[in-house]
């Protein structure tokens, strides 16, 4: 060959070497498995977590413009079940409606919402694994300048 040594000419012809390393292919792949599990995994929990924060948000603001104590607690369970509803966690969580009996100007409210999350979440197959539950919860109070409620307001 014209302009290539002569010790250089063999170098890259032939099949020796060529095996070396593919042993570590499936070791990677693995590895991209097991990581991809991992964020999903993740993704699910920040998800859980933005889903249950604004169903609590939506129960609480339910509940403080409601007329009255029954009022009050079915509107936040339904606010934020509707929540639950449309981002597709409904069949796993528990909302709890909280401080409602006391239901005057300033009182408190509270509304709890948890979602149960699987340990591993695969995509299209399901959850597997115990999991742990989710929770957020928030407070409010009765609008103290609303008319329709007894007493004056306090706060």
């Amino acid at each position: 060959m014209i302009g290539v040594p002569d010790d250089a000419s063999g170098r890259g012809r032939g099949d020796v070497g060529q095996v070396g390393g593919i042993e570590v292919l499936p070791f990677g792949l693995l590895l991209f498995v097991v990581a991809s599990l991992v964020v999903a995994n993740a993704w699910a929990v920040i998800d859980a977590k933005a889903t249950v924060d604004s169903a609590s948000r939506a129960g609480v603001r339910a509940a403080v413009e409601a007329p009255d104590p029954a009022t009050a607690a079915a509107r936040a369970d339904a606010a934020a079940r509707h929540v639950l509803e449309r981002s597709g966690r409904a069949d796993d969580a528990t909302v709890d409606v909280e401080a409602v009996e006391g239901f005057a100007r300033c009182a408190p409210v509270t509304v709890r919402a948890t979602v149960h999350v699987p340990t591993v979440h695969v995509p299209w197959l399901g959850g597997v694994g115990g999991g742990f539950d989710v929770t957020e919860q928030h407070g409010g109070i009765v609008d103290p300048y609303r008319s329709g409620l007894p007493g004056a307001a306090a706060c």
